[in-house]
Order: C-alpha cells, then sequence, then structure tokens
C-alpha cells in the first residue's frame, strides 16, 4: 500500500480523504476484475467478522457475507432477536466482548452513536452497514457504478439527489460528491433537505476539493445536464399514515419520471437506487400505497426503473466489491 488503512473504522466519509476513497475504489475495481476473471486471492484467511443487524436488509447482509467469504472470512449474523445490544447488555459492553472475539465489527441500525460506540469501545475496525445518518458503504459501490458507467476524472462527473435528502443517501451523496470534487446537487423541498451543519461540512470539502455543491428546490434544475439521477424511498416503514400522505403530497414533482430524466438534457442520463424501491404493485408495500393513495409508484415510475438508462442492479452488485475492498484494505494480509 502505499498509504495505510489497516485497522482503521469505517464510520462516515467526512473520516476519510479523497485519497483514502480513490484507494478503496481502485482496489474494488482490481478485486472485481480478479473475480470475473477467476484469479481472486484469498486475503482475510483466519479472520472472523461480527454482523450487528438492528435493521433488516437484503444487499447489505449478503455483500458483507459474500465478500468475506470470498476472501476466507468467516461471519457471524446477530439480528435484534440474536443479541442482547442495547436491551440486556449495553453497546459499549457488547462492543468490549465482540472486539475480543473477533477481528471487525459491521453494524446497520438507527443512531449513527451505537456505531461511534462501538468504534470507541471494540478495539477492531468497525464498519457502518447504514443508520439514519450515513451510508458510507452504499457510496463506494455508488461512486464505482457511476466510475464503471463513466470512466472519467472525478471533477468531470455530475449527480443529482432527488426526494427527501435529510437522511443517510441524501447526506452520504452530498458529503461523497464534496469529497471527491464532483458537481453534485440536491433536490428537495427546503424542509428535507440536509441540516445546517452538515451543509456547512460539505461546504469545507466542496472548497477543498474543488467540487461544486448546488442545494435547490427545483428538481428540474437539479438533473440539468448531469449523468446520473439518484433517488430513495420516501417514507420509511413504520411511519403513521398521515406522515405518508403529507410526504407523497409535497414530493410527487421530484418523481424520477420520464419527465425528470428528460429535463436532465443527456439522452445517456443514468438513473440510480440503493434499493429497495416502490415502482410498481408487486410488493405489499406498492399496492397498500395504491390502495391508500391512488398511485402506481413513488420515488420512481416502472418506465425509468425497467429503462435501459436504469443500472441499479449494477449498483447492488458493486455493493459487494466495494465493501471487500474495504475489508481488504483494513483487515486484509498483503
Amino acid at each position: 500500500m502505499s498509504f495505510n488503512l489497516k485497522n482503521r473504522s469505517f464510520l462516515k466519509l467526512l473520516d476519510f480523504s479523497k485519497r483514502d476513497l480513490s484507494y478503496i475504489l481502485d482496489l474494488a475495481r482490481d478485486l472485481k476484475r480478479a473475480k470475473y476473471a477467476g484469479h481472486e486471492v484469498q486475503r482475510l484467511k483466519g479472520k472472523n467478522i461480527a454482523l450487528i443487524f438492528e435493521k433488516a436488509s437484503t444487499r447489505t447482509r449478503c455483500a458483507f457475507e459474500v465478500a468475506a467469504y470470498d476472501q476466507g472470512a468467516n461471519v457471524t449474523y446477530l439480528d435484534p432477536v440474536g443479541s442482547h445490544i442495547g436491551k440486556k447488555e449495553s453497546v459499549k459492553d457488547t462492543a468490549r466482548v465482540l472486539g475480543r472475539m473477533y477481528d471487525a465489527i459491521e453494524y446497520r441500525g438507527m443512531s449513527q452513536q451505537v456505531v461511534e460506540t462501538l468504534a470507541e469501545y471494540a478495539g477492531v475496525p468497525v464498519f457502518n452497514g447504514l443508520t439514519d445518518q450515513y451510508h458510507p458503504t452504499q457510496m463506494c459501490a455508488d461512486i464505482m457504478t457511476m466510475r464503471e458507467f463513466m470512466p472519467q476524472p472525478w471533477h468531470d462527473f455530475k449527480y443529482a439527489y432527488v426526494g427527501d435528502a435529510r437522511h443517510n443517501m441524501g447526506n452520504s451523496l452530498m458529503i461523497a460528491g464534496c469529497l471527491m470534487g464532483m458537481d453534485v446537487r440536491i433536490g428537495a423541498p427546503r424542509a428535507l433537505w440536509p441540516n445546517d451543519e452538515l451543509i456547512e461540512s460539505a461546504r469545507q470539502l466542496e472548497a477543498l476539493n474543488k467540487g461544486r455543491l448546488t442545494l435547490t428546490e427545483d428538481p428540474m434544475e437539479a438533473v440539468r445536464d448531469v449523468q446520473f439521477i439518484h433517488t430513495d424511498v420516501w417514507v420509511s416503514m413504520g411511519e403513521p399514515e398521515a406522515v405518508w400522505a403529507e410526504r407523497i403530497k409535497r414530493l410527487m414533482p421530484y418523481q424520477v419520471n420520464s419527465k425528470l430524466m428528460a429535463a436532465s438534457g443527456n439522452p445517456r442520463v443514468r438513473f440510480m437506487h440503493c434499493l429497495p424501491a416502490f415502482h410498481n404493485l408487486e410488493t405489499e408495500v406498492g399496492r397498500e400505497i395504491h390502495e391508500k393513495f391512488g398511485i402506481d409508484a413513488m420515488e420512481v415510475t416502472e418506465e425509468v426503473f425497467e429503462s435501459t438508462a436504469g443500472i441499479q442492479f449494477e449498483q447492488a452488485e458493486n455493493r459487494v466489491h466495494s465493501i471487500k475492498a474495504l475489508l481488504v484494505a483494513t483487515l486484509g494480509s498483503q
């Protein structure tokens, strides 16, 4: 390695430099090529990784497990029923127990403070698989995917995030773009922008890395001339029905549909989504939304989701390769 990422936790992108993230992305590309070519070298033999999931997951769990197994590591999956964390045992105590048994810990849940506390007390690297505030492992996959479809210098990238921008995806895409010196736009109602403190952190990264950050309430302005349009779900499961009604009404102008895609002015614009997405009536949630609110899709239409512009499944696959790079960079033997 040209510099040292050994034994570092990965809690949020604000803790890393452009050079750090570039190294992880380059390594992810190399590991993906090695897997496809059939000559991957295992660098995590004998390593044990605990996976704590207080929030259910498909892509994050599968990506961590496949990445670890490909590299020769072992994993233990702990769901809310399978551990005492936060109930019978404090986060600090859990960290000190698992840190003596495992070489690393992944956490996916609600509070950023929980993953920060795990990292403070575990004595081993801790990886943030998602919190309400940040989704850093998703960012590695997202940037990796964008670069595969547009292999140009970082400063040539232009992408937009449209929708509810207050939570992990809006926050993380804003920080990621400014960290890498990209042109990043946030299109959302003003009340649904990231908080002022985080915007200020993004502005500092924007200046440092010569990026460009635009926050606007106009979705058409947000997507003008971009190469990629990102979105995410509008409502979290468990929120009351009154919240759903208000959120859908407020965010319908930010739905990614053929009109918004065309507003980019780029015939090769790509659509991205971290998934799951509510784009048709093939799920229980989709049918429930249709029955209550009379719409067939929320944040993205079926037309866009199933079009050739959609690269969300390449994005999902790249969770494996980018997480593998993170594991190898922090835990691997040389």
